[in-house]
């Protein structure tokens, strides 16, 4: 409810940043020139510039993406005005241009270029944990929401992979909304491909998010949840649904069913203190949760490092810790340490609707934990 509010407040707002912005374009001397005076014509040239920069904006990358362009315009268009108002009064005289309107323009473009390349351009985030357990040395990578056929297809999908597969890991860990509700079911085959071309010492395990098993009938993407989870099994994926495995009697690896499955269905999932009792305390635990929401149930079961994603590292800024101010999540981004428990939360390595990062980066972590 507290979303669906906040959706409707978001286009609200968008839509009187374009009567903002009518008003600002309407003030270029170059619109008077075109005008020859006339104020009606004047306000519908202006009328005519937002509209069709709205259009291309919203054919070329969706409606959403054109209102994250239009808000963060205004408010650099805002910021500009300010600036310049403050000149003006320093200097005591009028500007003969509108170089506010220009300062805007110029702020937003490369604002926004930066968001599209912390977008579209994977980073590697590395953390080093250090446990009394006898684990010896791990390296494990992980990553959540490829969200594959939205930032990439199939075949991008791939090619991350393959520089994945250079850093000699021992483990692959997916936490979560692999696939997207619109993921065609060629890229879904391939991007499964792509995970069982891996070589790692122990394998790839899988656990789901809200997304994997899509919100609508099969036929609306052409596959369904089960079907995704025999194309990742065909490929030598472990899925883990409340589920683990004991991995060369060292260490073990928990996957949750995500939190929406059971708020979906009105069964909840397994608590971690069920997952985790018949378990070895002496030997290391790693938890795959794709909704970084149960840290305090995690910690007192004793989970020693969990894996979540889900958040998309807050996406934008000012909204990039929003996530834990209107819901659930203990945490929007990064490593944590909670008594005894190491909790990593990674941003993406792709984005879902929106394609632009200014919050943070898109990643996958890669983890050495090291035995002290």
């Amino acid at each position: 409810m507290i979303w669906m509010l906040l959706f409707l407040l978001l286009f609200v707002t968008a839509g009187l940043s374009l009567v903002y912005l009518v008003t600002r374009f309407y003030k270029f001397p170059l619109l008077d020139k075109l005008s020859k005076g006339n104020k009606k014509f004047r306000i519908g040239i202006s009328i005519w510039i937002v509209a069709i920069l709205l259009t291309v904006i919203w054919l070329t990358i969706g409606l959403m993406n054109a209102v994250v362009c239009v808000l963060h315009l205004v408010a650099f268009w805002l910021l500009s005005d300010f600036a310049f108002w403050i000149v003006q009064k320093l200097r005591c005289q009028p500007s003969k241009g509108y170089y506010a309107g220009i300062l805007a323009l110029a702020l937003t473009t490369g604002y926004l270029m930066i968001g599209w390349e912390l977008a579209h351009h994977v980073r590697q985030t590395d953390y080093t944990i250090e446990t009394e357990k006898a684990v010896g040395e791990l390296r494990i990578a992980q990553f959540a929401d490829s969200h594959v056929g939205t930032t990439f297809d199939g075949k991008g999908f791939a090619e991350h992979m393959k520089k994945i597969e250079a850093l000699e890991l021992d483990a692959v860990l997916v936490t979560g909304d692999f696939v997207d509700d619109k993921t065609s079911k060629e890229d879904m085959t391939a991007a499964c491909r792509a995970l069982g071309n891996l070589r790692t010492t122990y394998g790839v395990y899988f656990s789901l998010g809200n997304h994997d098993k899509g919100y609508y009938e099969a036929a609306y993407r052409g596959y369904s949840g089960d079907d995704l989870i025999a194309e990742l099994e065909k490929n030598d994926v472990v899925v883990l649904q409340d589920e683990s495995i004991l991995l060369d009697d060292r260490f073990y690896i928990i996957g949750r069913r995500d939190r929406s499955e059971g708020l979906a269905s009105g069964k909840a999932r397994a608590a971690m203190s069920q997952l985790m009792s018949p378990f070895d305390s002496d030997k290391f635990t790693i938890v795959m949760d794709h909704q970084p929401c149960d840290y305090k149930a995690q910690e007192e079961a004793g989970a020693d490092l969990v894996f979540s994603g889900h958040t998309h590292g807050g996406q934008l800024l000012p909204i990039n810790f929003m996530g834990e101010l209107v819901s659930e999540n203990d945490k929007t981004y990064g490593h944590e340490k909670r008594g005894d428990t190491d909790f990593i939360v990674t941003s993406g390595i792709a984005d879902w609707a929106l394609r632009f990062k200014t919050g943070c980066a898109s990643e996958y972590v890669v983890v050495d934990i090291k035995e002290k």
